[in-house]
């Protein structure tokens, strides 16, 4: 976006964004086949010959991260990576997180590797406010390896784990998506189904298995258990790597887990959604304790991130959305994320302001709740 935009670009622009779902950034040095393969959501190699680079994201991160780094935009991917090893890890996660213009980050801590950034860090890197996201499997697998064996007590012994782990929490995520699928038993299990399933993870376990919370039954259970928690669910559906069978990360499959957690007011967060982000406004106009964001997908479709953002906005109502990255890993992401929304946003609210179908005022609050408001409501951020 140009600086000297149009009134609906300036303020987009202008915006102290909170990224409802984000991941730790990672700030280490890397080769140029790790960072390839960090700018993908496949876990398998790249062909020979070809590059991660030629694609939308590789494209973004040459055309917009280049001259946050002291580069021309577009440079080759080897000056790109050149300048990236010049100036260091550290200088370059800290260029790439302070020109975001995140205000705040909500993190989700489940999913780590070695040199990402706590909770502190990140804060500090990014000039920014951090709060935590607990996962709730990542949960689990720990209360099962520390209950000695013992079955009948596992449910006890993660809701007092859950409690405490998500004290001083914002939120907590699902993957039951990823797991399983979200076709799963919309009810909450009964006792003696979760003591059953913990006994035979257990057993599981004992037999050499790794410790992965998969079973079914588990996952209603510690779903329910977050929603019990009381604090917002974040749950992924849509797009992802490919631990997930995209044709069952279909938001709608969540329809009669809404219909029974309604009642409850506890807010559901969809994450990602694409490519079933207008599905998954039907549901956030058709429940009101539901949500939705078409975070991750903005990279990756790069260019046509306003067609995203555009369907986005068809049906959901305009307090139901909410701005996110992803971000996972390179800083590159955490800062495309957030870079590319603003232009995407801006982009459309500015084509309806002129053809006359809104008017400036309007385009200019609704992305201010989109972008911030939205979340600061949900989540009840200071």
């Amino acid at each position: 976006m140009a600086d000297d935009g149009t009134p609906v670009e300036a303020a987009v622009r202008a915006l102290a964004l909170v990224d409802h779902h984000v991941h730790p950034a990672l700030a280490t040095e890397l080769s140029r086949e790790e960072f390839e393969g960090l700018i993908t959501e496949s876990d398998r190699p790249v062909p020979p010959g070809t590059s991660r680079f030629d694609s939308q994201l590789g494209t973004a991160i040459r055309r917009w991260c280049g001259p946050v780094l002291g580069l021309a935009p577009s440079e080759p991917a080897d000056a790109y990576l050149a300048r990236r090893a010049e100036l260091g890890a550290a200088e370059v996660t800290r260029r790439l997180l302070r020109a975001s213009g995140v205000a705040h980050l909500l993190v989700d801590t489940g999913y780590l590797r070695e040199g990402m950034l706590g909770l502190g860090a990140m804060s500090e890197a990014a000039g920014a406010d951090v709060e935590e996201v607990v996962r709730l499997e990542s949960v689990a697998e720990q209360a099962i390896v520390a209950g000695n064996g013992s079955a009948a007590g596992f449910a006890e012994r993660f809701r007092a784990a859950l409690w405490e782990r998500t004290t001083f929490a914002c939120g907590v995520k699902s993957i039951i998506a990823y797991r399983f699928g979200l076709d799963f038993d919309p009810r909450p299990p009964a006792a003696a189904e979760v003591a059953d399933a913990a006994g035979r993870w257990l057993r599981q376990i004992g037999a050499g298995g790794v410790i992965r919370a998969s079973d079914p039954v588990l996952l209603r259970f510690l779903l329910w258990a977050g929603v019990d928690r009381g604090l917002p669910v974040q749950i992924h559906t849509g797009f992802g790597d490919p631990d997930a069978d995209l044709r069952r990360c279909d938001p709608l499959l969540l329809r009669g887990f809404c219909e029974l957690t309604q009642e409850r007011a506890v807010p559901l967060l969809l994450l990602h959604c694409y490519p079933y982000h207008r599905q998954a406004g039907y549901l956030a106009a058709a429940y009101p304790h539901v949500y939705l964001d078409v975070g991750l997908a903005i990279n990756h479709v790069g260019a046509r991130a306003a067609a995203v953002v555009a369907e986005s906005l068809e049906l959901a109502p305009f307090a139901k959305v909410l701005f996110s990255s992803d971000a996972w890993g390179p800083p590159e992401l955490h800062y495309l994320g957030a870079l590319l929304w603003r232009r995407a946003t801006a982009a459309v609210l500015g084509q309806w302001v002129a053809a006359g179908d809104w008017s400036e005022a309007d385009a200019i609050r609704v992305a201010g709740m989109i972008g911030a408001q939205n979340a600061r409501h949900v989540y009840r951020l200071r």
